[in-house]
């Protein structure tokens, strides 16, 4: 199938890249989603909230502590903050016994991700040493999400540059929807689909090649554009990262787990759609 050209975001779509609402938290008038955008993690994390009941000054608490979580995890997992205890371990200037209990969950994590994918997401095998950065921005996205659903709201979306956690509705018999970026037409979408709890997109065409082929070390290069969607974003967001440096050869893997779909658009412009894709017009 080939990619199909022009399709403009629409006013109720996010887009699984950084397209962002005005800094600052921001109300779009009654009954509409509650905008706020955090910088952290190297990218602007967006919230859309749908508030429902919950009084303002709680919905303002947990968006706090559902901000400071994300920043928790980058001071932790950044790869950019000299002293971050990953920057330490990758550097051998970190012990077993002084590694924070979040490493535990994440390394956990990362084994089974690594196992499931075929080896294509393997952050033993990165450059530098044990690098993350493939599952870790999800986790932290989820346990944001996690802060924000013990508040009572009844829906909420994270956006954190492409990977996405969605809970509840964003407005009564209404699902939400998001748009995967065209990979060459900026202001275009590759597809719109539905959602019910995460998606995570992986590709090369905002940053350059970034990506490295676990088996061979080398520059990674088989997708344009990899998309996962699936229960849990953390997972989502490796398998998105296994789905962009294997391919064809990672698709069938990862669009074969339980709950798990994956979307592929490929250089020449053709895509790859799993069954489990929602795609919508």
């Amino acid at each position: 199938m080939r990619l199909p050209l022009h399709r403009s975001a629409g006013p109720d779509q996010q887009v699984t890249d950084s397209i962002r609402p005005p800094i600052g938290h921001t109300a779009l008038g009654p009954g509409a989603l509650i905008l706020h955008v955090e910088d952290v993690m190297g990218t602007a994390v967006t919230f859309a909230i749908r508030q429902g009941e919950v009084a303002d000054e709680v919905l303002e608490s947990t968006l706090d502590r559902s901000c400071q979580a994300l920043h928790g995890a980058d001071s932790i997992f950044s790869t950019w903050i000299p002293n971050s205890p990953l920057s330490q371990l990758r550097r051998g200037e970190l012990a077993a016994d002084d590694y924070p209990d979040d490493f535990h969950e994440v390394f956990k994590l990362c084994a089974e991700a690594r196992d499931l994918s075929g080896g294509w997401f393997d952050p033993w095998a990165m450059p530098g040493g044990y690098d993350p950065t493939g599952l870790v921005k999800g986790w932290a996205i989820d346990r944001a999400m996690d802060i924000l659903v013990s508040s009572g709201i009844p829906g909420a979306m994270i956006n954190g540059g492409g990977d996405i956690a969605a809970f509840g509705l964003p407005a009564p018999d209404e699902r939400w929807r998001i748009g995967v970026q065209h990979p060459w037409l900026r202001d275009a979408l590759a597809c719109v689909i539905e959602v019910d709890s995460a998606v995570a997109t992986s590709g090369s065409y905002e940053r350059g090649i970034h990506l490295t082929d676990p088996h061979t070390g080398e520059p990674a290069t088989p997708a344009a554009s990899a998309t996962v969607t699936g229960p849990n974003l953390a997972m989502a967001d490796a398998f998105a990262t296994a789905l962009a440096v294997g391919g064809d050869e990672a698709f069938s893997l990862i669009d074969n787990l339980a709950g798990y779909a994956a979307y592929l658009i490929r250089y020449d412009g053709s895509e790859r759609i799993g069954n489990g894709i929602a795609v919508v017009p």
